[in-house]
């Protein structure tokens, strides 16, 4: 029997917003303000992170740290879309919660739910918490830089979520991943490209 996604479990939260709609019990400009401020919230902590923790140096030539970041996120089961070694530049993207595994996510949905719910009840009231994440139809996206800087290369790195197919809701989706997993998509990368490199990465 096939296992089924850590995501799957959230289509529950997917039909309970549909039968709110249905009820009347909230409208759909509420449930819209409601995904629109959690994605504003969620971008705010999205740039705090990734000024914290989106960019790394390495100890190794521009052509060797671009092999490795190009080795590391495949290996992570992110897909390479586009590249350019001359800039510096790698594009991959996977289904979500790539490059997390599936208990990586329960972890990053018992984190970051409830701060989805309180948010949307300053919207639509006590059903905000029967909400869950709507993730179907959703890739994670990643840009990484390669650069030479001070003698040696630095690396950084941005993650995003893009739509491929639109939501059984038909409502907006959020841009941002849950906050907790950008954390722990950004230091298991992270990690996997220090061993990749065989040298311990560095903040700037």
């Amino acid at each position: 029997m096939r296992r089924k996604s850590g995501f799957a479990t959230c289509r529950a939260g997917v039909c309970t917003l549909l039968a709110i709609l249905a009820s009347g019990c909230a409208t759909n400009e509420n449930i819209r303000a409601a995904i629109l401020e959690v994605n504003q919230e969620f971008k705010t902590q999205y740039e705090e992170i990734l000024a914290e923790r989106g960019t790394r140096g390495f100890n190794v030539v521009p052509g060797e740290a671009f092999v490795g970041v190009r080795k590391s996120l495949m290996g992570l089961g992110m897909r390479l879309e586009a590249q350019d070694a001359d800039l510096g530049y790698l594009n991959f993207a996977a289904a979500a919660p790539t490059p997390l595994n599936d208990a990586e996510w329960k972890a990053v949905a018992q984190a970051d739910l409830g701060v989805m719910q309180r948010i949307a009840a300053r919207h639509i009231g006590l059903p905000a918490y029967f909400i869950g994440f709507e993730p179907e139809g959703l890739e994670i996206v990643i840009n990484a830089t390669v650069l030479p800087l001070l003698g040696r290369t630095e690396v950084s790195l941005t993650m995003r979520m893009r739509q491929v197919k639109p939501p059984p809701s038909g409502l907006p989706r959020r841009e941002y991943a849950p906050p907790t997993g950008v954390r722990m998509g950004l230091d298991k990368i992270w990690r996997q490209i220090a061993s990749e490199l065989g040298v311990r990465a560095r903040r700037p």
